[in-house]
């Protein structure tokens, strides 16, 4: 399987065998149920599409709710989310994936969304260094000049400016998996990952 659907944890170190420090982010992840496998035949590609966490059922809705239960699920999950499936890969529906997908060393790609940070100025978004602090400068936090005056006579298009940072969706590739804990079923990801504490993650191989 190459992938699994997990929620961040928050980060701590490890240590090696050698004693060396390790910086890595903790994410449970799964049991993740399989909800459907799409076919060549039915779909016109493979893939299987997993769940993870339960919703409430008031907070459920009735197409949602029969979904899961087509599946032999109990619950419905709280998050959906298709994988590519290999071609000599047999899954079936209400089946259960775990940690014990991945192993120590394996090299994962993690999606995620970015940590939300609201209407930002542009030394916090874009990392300006800003105007001088002295002699009568008062805004020194300012964009300064928008560029052309005469020809073309507009601002450009992607001119670095305020504006809404973050809550996007970003992808870290080739980050190492430290450790497997099958028992609680974690995952120690060596490195940050994008996003907020409790926050979902798709990790693929």
């Amino acid at each position: 399987m190459s992938g699994l659907i997990g929620r961040k944890v928050g980060m701590t170190r490890v240590f090696d065998d050698q004693g060396r420090e390790i910086p890595v982010t903790v994410v449970q992840a799964g049991p993740c149920p399989v909800v459907q496998v799409k076919t060549q035949e039915t779909d016109g590609y493979r893939a299987v599409q997993l769940g993870f966490g339960a919703k409430k059922e008031k907070r459920t809705s009735r197409p949602e709710a029969g979904h899961a239960r087509k599946a032999g699920l109990e619950s419905t999950p709280h998050v959906l989310r298709e994988f590519e499936m290999a071609a000599d890969e047999e899954l079936e529906a209400g089946q259960e994936l775990t940690v014990e997908v991945f192993e120590p060393g394996d090299l994962v790609k993690v999606t995620g969304t970015t940590k939300g940070r609201g209407f930002q100025g542009v030394v916090k978004r874009h990392g300006f260094a800003g105007r001088p602090a002295s002699h009568g400068h008062s805004s020194s936090r300012t964009p300064g000049s928008m560029g052309p005056g005469t020809d073309p006579s507009r601002v450009i298009k992607g001119k670095k400016l305020p504006g809404r940072m973050g809550g996007k969706r970003r992808t870290v590739r080739k980050l190492e998996i430290v450790r497997v804990d099958a028992e609680r079923h974690l995952l120690f990801v060596k490195g940050g990952l994008p996003g907020a504490r409790n926050s979902y993650l798709f990790i693929t191989k």
